[in-house]
């Protein structure tokens, strides 16, 4: 019987001494399609490690904005976080040149061209102290607004949001002379109901998510910018993790992003859809107003050149699309 109490007594405090507890923040809300699958992906890592690797995840921006995220994770009160581009961009800010207005025409093109993207960067990240782990997507993103925002003149005369970290959004804004509103996602509900703010860009499934659908009536059909997203986690939290553990969990990733990007692309299409039955007025973009869009963007490509990426980079992506196109003519 003692000795059988002392092996009990071992094999508990060895459980107890090999369990990793990840800890992650996240603006997506409970209960959206990034968290689901985020919750199903935190239980098969739990299951297939036997409870050795556990995630605790923070959602719906309770640890802040994005940048109130990326601190805490520096200063190892998190271990990771799931965040935009724009969040990523505060590690490695050259990752924005991804996500560029006006640089894709469809998803298989951007997928071409960030897929062989994804490996550069990763390395960036891993310089930095980070693992840049599953890539996810937030999708293609439409202007939404109280009135009617047809053409850039009408779009120069509205409250428009501004991401305060987005750097992109900023050139481009001061490129088509928009009246930017600064703030962080968690601010932009309550502000589009004061009135502070009466426009603002997200994907459907964003905009649904967050609730901002309930205090807007109308949308753009163009959609300048494919949003990305990804999970980073701290170098020294995740070399903490087995060897094995972690093979583990990068097969269950990889499983995962798959899944995840199937269904933003169609919980995107059906958010569309829902707002559209509820009232929602999806306004035609003149093809003249998309063109004068497009040639502000490529300007605003070539200003960031050398601030937030390199040349080098642009280039890059640039020939890579470039190649794309070239190889799916119609």
């Amino acid at each position: 019987m003692k000795t059988r109490i002392i092996t009990l007594a071992l094999l508990m405090f060895a459980g107890a001494a090999s369990a990793d507890e990840i800890r992650i923040a996240t603006l997506a809300p409970p209960g959206s399609t990034w968290m689901k699958e985020l919750d199903r992906t935190a239980a098969d890592v739990a299951k297939a490690t036997e409870n050795r690797v556990t995630t605790k995840y923070y959602a719906g921006g309770v640890m802040g904005d994005e940048k109130q995220a990326i601190q805490k994770m520096k200063i190892k009160q998190l271990d990771g976080t799931g965040v935009t581009s724009v969040g990523l961009a505060m590690i490695v800010p050259s990752i924005r040149v991804l996500e560029l207005p006006m640089l894709f025409e469809s998803e298989k093109e951007m997928e071409y061209v960030v897929k062989r993207m994804w490996p550069y960067f990763k390395k960036k990240f891993e310089k930095k102290g980070y693992i840049l782990a599953g890539r996810g997507e937030v999708g293609w993103l439409h202007f939404f607004s109280k009135k009617p925002v047809n053409t850039i003149a009408d779009l120069k005369g509205s409250k428009l949001w501004m991401w305060q970290d987005d750097k992109v959004a900023q050139a481009l804004y001061k490129e088509l002379g928009f009246r930017g509103v600064p703030m962080g996602v968690p601010d932009v509900k309550s502000a589009l109901g004061s009135g502070k703010i009466n426009a603002l860009y997200s994907s459907p499934l964003a905009t649904v998510a967050l609730q901002w659908n309930t205090k807007v009536k109308h949308a753009t059909t163009l959609t300048p910018i494919y949003a990305l997203s990804a999970s980073i986690v701290r170098k020294d939290s995740w070399e903490k993790i087995s060897e094995a553990d972690r093979k583990t969990m990068k097969k269950i990733m990889a499983t995962s992003r798959r899944r995840l990007v199937r269904n933003v692309r169609r919980d995107n299409k059906t958010a569309l859809k829902q707002m559209k039955r509820k009232g929602m007025k999806v306004n035609k973009t003149p093809d003249a107003e998309v063109e004068k869009f497009r040639a502000a963007s490529e300007r605003v490509w070539q200003k960031l050149a050398g601030k937030v990426y390199s040349k080098g980079e642009l280039k890059l992506v640039l020939k890579l699309r470039d190649k794309y196109r070239a190889k799916n003519k119609k």
